[in-house]
């Protein structure tokens, strides 16, 4: 498996509407969607910085993967995700060489395939998925 490019990268925050007009404002940024992803548990607000996605990602429940982040870490880069040409074989290949995946199967949102591989403290602190399809907010 070789990563390609940086598809996007996510930050946490506590107050999407909040973050939103900071990165807005701050940095002239242009809001190119929002999408909530229940099974997630997340409220999105994507950007793009030439090829490269930002989202800012807000939890919908206490007990969601983002707010157990902040609670520990505060707010700040929750995840990178890689573009690979396929992740289910990405996985495999992960998995053959010993690798301590996250997630065993792709899971699917917004038309991609993507996983989690690794936890955080095996990957120098920061959470990593690989992702492989197009992104398409209508899926």
């Amino acid at each position: 498996m070789k990563a390609r490019k940086i598809d996007h990268i996510c930050i946490a925050v506590k107050n999407l509407k909040q973050a939103c007009k900071i990165y807005e404002d701050l940095l002239g940024l242009e809001l190119a969607g929002e999408y909530e992803a229940p099974s997630e548990q997340i409220r999105v607000a994507r950007y793009y910085l030439g090829e490269v996605a930002l989202e800012l990602m807000e939890s919908m429940s206490p007990e969601g993967d983002v707010a157990k982040f902040i609670r520990r870490k505060g707010e700040g880069v929750f995840l990178i995700s890689y573009r690979v040409d396929d992740v289910a074989a990405g996985l495999e290949e992960l998995k053959n060489r010993g690798a301590n995946l996250i997630d065993t199967e792709p899971r699917q949102l917004m038309g991609n395939r993507y996983a989690f591989i690794m936890p955080p403290h095996e990957t120098c602190g920061v959470l990593t998925e690989i992702v492989d399809g197009e992104y398409d907010p209508s899926q």
